[in-house]
């Protein structure tokens, strides 16, 4: 690389050469870096190489074991990982991930967009991501709570309400961060913010369940403002029926919405005249309380279970809210020939790169999960507020906060993307994002 030139294809070229099986991380840090080096090489103080280099490598990666026993006493080993990627705008903040998948790839990829979403909200606060090759499915509560407690005993020395704020993400709720921070507490003697999601009657935050499917659904507002429409009678396809996905629904079936879809990993429940109360009902209780396949709910109440993605169908919006890469090139073609006008990921970077340059190419307005889905960070970065001040708001006032911090992430988008008729909110997020944390790392001598 030559000295001090700032290059796109150099800068990927250094990642992948760094590390070329995390094809996770790769493809994150591609996607920002193609909108965000055009901006800077167009200004003079963020034309610096230098700077990049730091940008997209993480501050600090902590690996450990996590020894813990199983109710039938055998001894078992799992990996645990944080990985405190930026710190220039406050505390590392970021959720755990329990889930098999997770790995030092996945979990860089995440932490790189957390730096980006965190920033965008306005909050004083960086970015980290981590969690465990652990699977908390088919397990007992004993054996989620050693586990638990065994991991937070690793990982409480490299964590603290000024350093380190992790919070809960996939396999991770309010019963698993309560664990950590029972031990938490009990390893150090105090009783501070360190971990957010908390139950309420530990010091969390109302509405913080609900705040990653509630904040998706008023950024998609905010989208449908633009173009002068309501979500009122729209169709909207959601997939996954996770924790997300389960409040993006309830959110817009409140704002009048017709919900046609939801997903898990067999296929997908179809109902063409939209969800009822009583469909969406049997839905959450299958998942939350039995544990059941959407498969189950087959003609029962008026559900239709098909061997399909959701993409499949016709509608208006597409809501993604499953994992990752779940919309690829093939999906997207089908969504766009179906007449959906907006896509916004409720999940981390459900679409790849190629599902997002076919998006744009048909003016299918597309918002990253770095500004659409902020609004669970957001409601964390409320619970410190509260925590530090010994307060508890009430719901009317955290969601009045919420929906206005999606607002303002949907104007920053908006300011960077705008392009004549067409808004790329792909190209706003990041580059809004990076300006906050690149004039931090300017003025603490990029360190």
């Amino acid at each position: 690389m030559t000295k001090n030139t700032l290059s796109l294809d150099s800068l990927l070229e250094l990642i992948k050469q760094r590390d070329p099986h995390e094809t996770e991380f790769v493809q994150a840090a591609t996607e920002i870096l193609e909108t965000v080096i055009p901006f800077a090489k167009s200004h003079d103080k963020y034309n610096n190489i230098r700077l990049f280099e730091r940008l997209i490598e993480p501050e600090r990666v902590i690996q450990f074991r996590v020894p813990w026993v199983d109710d039938d006493g055998n001894e078992r080993t799992n990996r645990g990982f944080r990985v405190q990627y930026n710190n220039a705008l406050g505390p590392y903040k970021g959720g755990l991930r329990f889930h098999p998948s997770v790995n030092l790839s996945i979990l860089k990829f995440l932490s790189f967009e957390q730096v980006f979403k965190n920033s965008l909200t306005g909050l004083p606060l960086g970015g980290g991501k981590g969690g465990s090759d652990f699977n908390p499915k088919g397990k007992s509560n004993r054996e989620i709570k050693a586990f638990c407690q065994s991991f937070i005993t690793e990982l409480y020395r490299f964590i603290g309400s000024e350093t380190d704020i992790p919070a809960g993400d996939i396999g991770v709720g309010s019963i698993e961060i309560g664990y950590m921070f029972g031990q938490y507490k009990r390893m150090t003697n105090t009783f501070n913010g360190v971990l957010t999601g908390k139950a309420v009657s530990s010091g969390g935050s109302k509405l913080r369940n609900e705040a990653t499917g509630y904040g998706l659904v008023y950024f998609l507002e905010e989208m449908l403002h633009e173009n002068n429409e309501e979500l009122d009678g729209k169709k909207v396809l959601v997939s996954g029926s996770g924790n997300v996905a389960q409040f993006a629904a309830q959110k817009a079936m409140q704002m009048g919405a017709k919900v046609i879809t939801m997903s898990d990993s067999d296929g997908t429940i179809y109902c063409e005249k939209g969800l009822n109360e009583e469909q969406f009902d049997t839905i959450i209780k299958l998942k939350n309380e039995q544990k059941g396949r959407l498969s189950e709910l087959d003609g029962e109440k008026g559900l239709s279970f098909i061997n399909k993605k959701p993409w499949d169908m016709e509608a208006d919006i597409a809501l993604p809210c499953a994992t990752q890469n779940e919309i690829t090139e093939v999906g997207a073609q089908n969504l766009i020939e179906n007449g959906i006008k907006y896509v916004a990921e409720g999940a981390n970077m459900p679409c790849t790169n190629e599902a997002i340059a076919l998006f744009h190419e048909a003016n299918v307005y597309h918002a990253p999960g770095k500004a659409s889905n902020a609004g669970g960070v957001s409601v964390s970065g409320l619970e410190m507020a509260q925590n530090a001040q010994k307060q508890f708001w009430d719901e009317e006032t955290v969601d009045k906060k919420l929906r206005q911090i999606m607002k303002d992430i949907h104007s920053s988008c908006r300011k960077y993307g705008k392009d004549e008729d067409y808004i790329n909110y792909l190209k706003g997020a990041n580059i809004a994002g990076f300006i906050r944390v690149a004039e931090a790392m300017i003025s603490q001598g990029q360190v």
